[in-house]
Order: C-alpha cells, then structure tokens, then sequence
C-alpha cells in the first residue's frame, strides 16, 4: 500500500512539475545552484588533491629533507635566519645511521622568495634566463628518486674532482638545445664552461600545466658548485632509509643525532626542521579544510534559498488541491495517505533539482578540465552527498505543508472554492 502510494505520489509530483514548468524550474533553481557549487569546488579540491599527493609520491615515501626551519607555509623569523647552517659533516653523520640507506647534502643558488632562479645559461645565442643553481652529491637522484629523460647524473669521480659537468632540468634543456642532442654540449654559466651530462624529466607540480621554475634548473656536483658560489654556505639534507614503516624511528635517530651535533640544549626547541612528503600533504589539507568551510557556506546558501522556495511553492499548491484533497479524504484517504503524497512531491521537487546541479556541476567540471586545464575530479562522495542533501532539504522544508495538507478538514476543503 505504501509503495504504491509512493508511486502514485511521484506520478502526481511530474504530473505538477509538468504543469507548472517555469515557477516549477524557478523553485528549485536554489537547489541546482547550491548543489552544483558542492560539485564544482569539490571536484576542484580533488583534482588539486590528487595531484599534490602525486607530486609528494613522486620523491618517494621514504626520504626525510632537513633545513634550518620548515619551507612550507612559514616566513622566516630573525630566530630562524641565525640559527647555524647544516654541514656536510652533518649528512656525514647521518649517513651512519642503522636505517639510513643514502644521503644528499644540496646547495642552492636561487631567490628562495620566488622560487626562481637568478642566473642565466647560455648555448650558443640561445639565452635561458632565471635558471636555478644547484650543487649536490652523486646520491641526489637516488635519494630524490629523479629521473633522467636522457644521460645520466655526475659520478662519485667527478664530484670528487670538482669537474664541470652539468645536469639540466628539462625546461632549461629544451629551450637551450631544441632540435638537437644537448649531451656532450658545452655551455655558459656565470662566466664558466660545463658539459651536459644528463636531462632530467619534468618534475611533477600540482596546479595546472604550465612551466614549473624547477624544471629551469642546472645541478653540479657539489665541489663544483662551492667554485661557483662559494658565499652560499645554506644547505640542505635528504635522508632516504630503507622502509617507510621506520619513518618514525629514523626521524627521532635523526633529531637525536643533529640536536646533539648542534649542541641543543634539553629544554631547547630544535634549531632545525624535519619534514617529509607526507607534511607537503598535511599542509595543503590545513588549505583545503578552509576550501570545504568556504564551500559549504556558499552552497548553504543556495540550499536554503531552494528549500524555502519548495515550501513556498508547496503550500501554494496545498491552497490550491484542497478541495482534490477533500475529495481523496471523502473517498477514504487517510493522513497518512496525504502527508506520504505531499512529501514525496516535496522531496521529488528537490531530487530533481539534485540532479540538475550533478549535471551542471559535471559540466563546470568539465570545462575546467579540459578547456583551462586546470586538475579537477569529481568526487564520487560528494557527488552522493550533494544529491542526498538535495533530497533531505525537500523532506525538511516539504514536511510543513504535507501536515497542512494532511490535516484539512474534509468537508471545509469540499466547500473550497
């Protein structure tokens, strides 16, 4: 009985959907919006998820990096700019560690700032601008898990003897050498002459497709690079170990060991910052939670507007069936029988307003994924979500004038004209 009420009550609810197609359309025009701004930003901080864990796999889950304070999210304090530099010595050190596999210790030369470089490498009259420098071990492809679209990194023997070598990220290649072979080419860096010895891939970035400042890069080995720059005495440590279930084990034996080589006092906070990929992902969730509050108060907005607009067009219709309800309840139709009507109508309202704003959401989606190219995904949860809210906010705002309705007096709703 009570689901061919039910079927009976969504055959009425189309039957008046139908009949009233603009003020039908202009109720649930909230709906539509509040659900497809739902779709849309969440698709969004999906896609921009997804690639940022991407981007934070692709340095591989069992590396720790080691600064003199955290470069995420954090402006350097007059605290932080005097604490002393990590040495060699200090990735020496950690290199003796049980779980400890490999170690590189990095220089930069480079506007931290910007995140860009300020030299430039020249081939021939090919100028490539902005190029960041760096001076690392024989171990930074491995401990980085970089990869090489062609030759290789410097080797052990070449770092020791400081010979100029060069690897180039790919922008800077590309640019430099775009119709032919760069390895074995001699190029131009501050004044001095380097042969290519390798192209690294395009590193992974999280937003969009364009160029990335990393992939404008040249790396040296590390005694190269103090020939070049040797005012540049920052520098930074990778630690790869041997199984990401030891993280929490090699970070301690790590803080242990550089606390007491820096002489930190017990009570002391660490003078230096420990971070994996895993805190790239923890920082951009602190992002997104204010994306999801943002999201929801934009689509609460929308979902309130509609669900008032259902009530309204709701109680419109009430008033304007009563006397077909009069008529159900003469015939032995019951509360109930009415209520179920009405609600289910309120709630079919919405539904078809959730679905609308999951196709218009999709379609958003859509554009910004392939026509600016921008990473986007649709989550399958908020997908559902967004619909189900859609159908709650009919129950809610539906369930008022299914009582009114409900509660007519038969025969003053005969007597309505």
């Amino acid at each position: 009985m009570a689901l061919s009420d039910s079927r009976e009550s969504v055959r009425m609810a189309m039957s008046t959907l139908r009949a009233n197609k603009l003020r039908s359309g202009l109720t649930i025009f909230g709906v539509v919006i509040g659900v497809a701004t739902v779709i849309t930003i969440s698709s969004l901080i999906n896609g921009v998820n997804n690639r940022v864990a991407d981007m934070a796999h692709s340095f591989g889950t069992n590396v720790l990096w080691i600064f003199r304070w955290n470069p995420i999210g954090t402006q350097p304090t007059a605290e932080m700019l005097a604490r002393p530099y990590l040495t060699l010595d200090d990735a020496d050190s950690l290199g003796t560690l049980p779980h400890v596999v490999a170690v590189d210790a990095a220089r930069q030369f480079a506007n931290w700032q910007l995140n860009v470089g300020q030299v430039a490498v020249q081939y021939k009259n090919r100028i490539v601008q902005n190029t960041i420098l760096e001076g690392a071990q024989p171990t930074f492809a491995s401990v980085s898990n970089l990869q090489f679209q062609e030759g290789r990194p410097f080797s052990p023997d070449e770092a020791f003897r400081a010979a100029n070598v060069v690897d180039l990220g790919h922008d800077t290649a590309s640019r430099l050498f775009p119709d032919e072979d760069p390895i074995g080419k001699d190029v131009i860096i501050d004044g001095d002459v380097f042969t290519v010895i390798g192209v690294m891939d395009k590193f992974k970035q999280a937003f969009g497709s364009g160029p990335d400042p990393q992939d404008n890069r040249a790396d040296f080995p590390l005694n190269t690079f103090r020939k070049i720059h040797p005012e540049v005495l920052d520098t930074v440590i990778a630690v790869k170990y041997d199984n990401e279930k030891n993280k929490n084990l090699v970070t301690e034996e790590v803080r242990e060991m550089l606390r007491a080589r820096r002489r930190v006092r017990v009570e002391k906070d660490d003078n230096f910052a420990i971070f994996g990929p895993d805190s790239i992902l923890t920082f951009w969730s602190e992002i997104t939670t204010g994306l999801v509050i943002f999201m929801f108060a934009i689509s609460s907005v929308g979902l309130l507007v509609g669900g008032i607009g259902v009530m309204n067009i709701m109680l419109v219709s009430v008033t304007e069936r009563t006397r077909e309800i009069g008529v159900r309840k003469a015939i032995g139709a019951t509360r109930r029988n009415v209520l179920v009507q009405f609600t289910v109508e309120a709630i079919t309202l919405c539904a078809l307003g959730g679905i609308l704003g999951v196709v218009l959401g999709g379609i958003i989606t859509a554009i910004v994924r392939f026509g600016i190219t921008f990473p986007a995904s649709m989550s399958t949860f908020w997908t559902v979500t967004g619909f189900v809210v859609s159908c709650v906010i009919g129950l809610v705002f539906g369930i008022y004038p299914a009582w009114k309705a409900a509660n007519l007096d038969p025969i003053e709703a005969l007597r309505y004209e």
